[in-house]
């Protein structure tokens, strides 16, 4: 279905539903934003899109008072279909609505139609000197995931307030704790390693002992991520970049090893020096990571990090893991396999850990994790 007419996006409601649609006919906040999660979780399923409307004026809406905000409400009534929902995107001051499967049309084209039919109703009801102060934001899902003012990665995780790591509080809490002093105790115990790696790489190969690059941490946000350099310097990425493509769209056969499992990772890579190697075969030159952890970009269990044209390949769904946990160090899929499983699997094993985390679950994880590390299993 095209939505090329406003009419056809929002047909209008009777009469005498606008004269009942007061003020307290929308959604509380709660309700609104499990409404918003629940669609996206849709949305990752079927590839329905749908638009998130945003309205705000310059103060709290609640204080224009309660007949001015039933005029508003009767309005955003007006504006939509029966299947669209309405509510507080942020009780008393944000009205959101979420514009049920939208359909094909461009997402620019979407949004001003939207924009515009709502507007023009509000025009009709609310005083100019009022009218001038709202402003109201509109965004297409998945395809404004990102943009100047964060598309849906500024909205779409609060929505995921009743599983989010931050709604643990204390347990949440404990976790930084954690990373923090686990973090330091690390560093000390293995400077004189961490010393040894450093003199190794730089008396073998030319080039820094640190590699550093932008990945994509929690809500898409991207930080400074460190490794010991495996890697000649100068090297190109297009190889890495095309497996990846390969492996996100399941193109990717994998590689055959002993047993029955496959190894879904660049096995012969030209660009890692003999040091980089060894640093790989025993995650080695994961250690400086620590200092990630300490920075709070990262935490010590959780998904990792993937880099900015990694997420680019991403279908829908698996753009979740930004959303769930802050990247870690080791986590579900490195003590269940790591390159042994498929990206969707790694995926997966992402999700899972989100829903079912606890410090129990992370202090199990950590404990498995050297024995991950020294058998080698999956690391190339």
């Amino acid at each position: 279905m095209r939505l090329s007419k406003a009419t056809a996006l929002c047909p209008p409601a009777s009469a005498t539903a606008i004269q009942h649609a007061p003020a307290r006919g929308l959604a509380g906040e709660d309700a609104f934003r499990t409404m918003l999660d629940l669609e996206q979780k849709r949305t990752e399923r079927s590839d329905r899109r749908f638009a998130l409307m945003l309205v705000q004026s310059a103060g709290p809406l609640k204080d224009l008072g309660t007949a001015l905000l039933d005029k508003i409400a009767a309005a955003l009534f007006r504006a939509t279909r029966e299947t669209d929902f309405k509510g507080w995107y942020k009780d008393g001051s944000i009205l959101g609505i979420i514009f049920t499967e939208i359909g094909s049309s461009d997402p620019t084209s979407v949004t001003q139609t939207l924009l515009g039919k709502v507007q023009r109703l509000l025009n009709s009801v609310v005083p100019p000197e009022r009218a001038a102060q709202i402003r109201m934001r509109c965004y297409v899902f998945p395809e404004d995931w990102e943009g100047d003012d964060g598309g849906f990665l500024a909205h779409l995780p609060r929505a995921h307030r009743a599983v989010s790591l931050q709604s643990k509080g204390i347990s949440a809490a404990a976790k930084r704790t954690i990373d923090i002093l686990g973090s330091l105790l690390a560093l000390i115990l293995l400077s004189p390693l961490l010393a040894a790696i450093a003199i190794a790489i730089k008396t073998t190969s030319k080039g820094p002992i640190l590699f550093r690059q932008k990945r994509q941490g929690r809500y898409g946000r991207t930080f400074t991520f460190l490794k010991f350099r495996s890697m000649y310097v100068a090297n190109d990425p297009t190889i890495h970049e095309e497996y990846v493509t390969r492996l996100i769209q399941g193109k990717e056969a994998g590689m055959p090893s002993e047993g029955t499992k496959k190894i879904y990772k660049i096995t012969e890579d030209p660009r890692v020096t003999p040091v980089g190697r060894w640093l790989r075969r025993t995650s080695l030159d994961e250690l400086p990571q620590f200092l990630n952890v300490l920075q709070g970009d990262m935490s010590l269990v959780g998904p990792r990090p993937p880099i900015p044209y990694e997420v680019e390949k991403y279908g829908i769904w698996h753009k979740r893991r930004l959303l769930e946990a802050k990247p870690g160090m080791t986590g579900l899929w490195q003590v269940s396999g790591r390159s042994r499983t498929t990206f969707d699997e790694m995926v997966r094993l992402d999700l899972a850990y989100a829903r079912t985390w606890s410090i129990w679950l992370d202090l199990k994880i950590l404990f498995l994790t050297p024995k991950a590390v020294f058998s080698g299993d999956g690391a190339y």
